[in-house]
């Protein structure tokens, strides 16, 4: 055996041990194992786009909130008395 095909062989394998590192990181996060590979983001430098939430949601949002705070400050008072 050559050394140019032992260093193939040891870059090889070094590259499948990167590749499940990769993929243990986002699965350790919480997030899925699937690994994002690059080129698939919206953005050409790597950025992912910018989510926006539309104003319907947002007011359905805050009135959702403002009930459950609502709710909680109701149960402190009646617990206070």
């Amino acid at each position: 055996m050559n050394i140019v095909e032992a260093l193939q062989n040891e870059e090889a394998k070094l590259q499948r041990q990167l590749a499940a590192v990769k993929s243990a990181i986002p699965a350790l996060n919480g997030g899925s194992s699937a690994s994002v590979t690059p080129g698939h983001t919206s953005n050409p430098n790597g950025a992912r786009a910018k989510r926006t939430m539309s104003a319907a949601v947002r007011a359905r949002i805050s009135r959702k909130a403002k009930a459950r705070w609502a709710e909680i400050r109701a149960e402190k008072a009646k617990q206070a008395k």
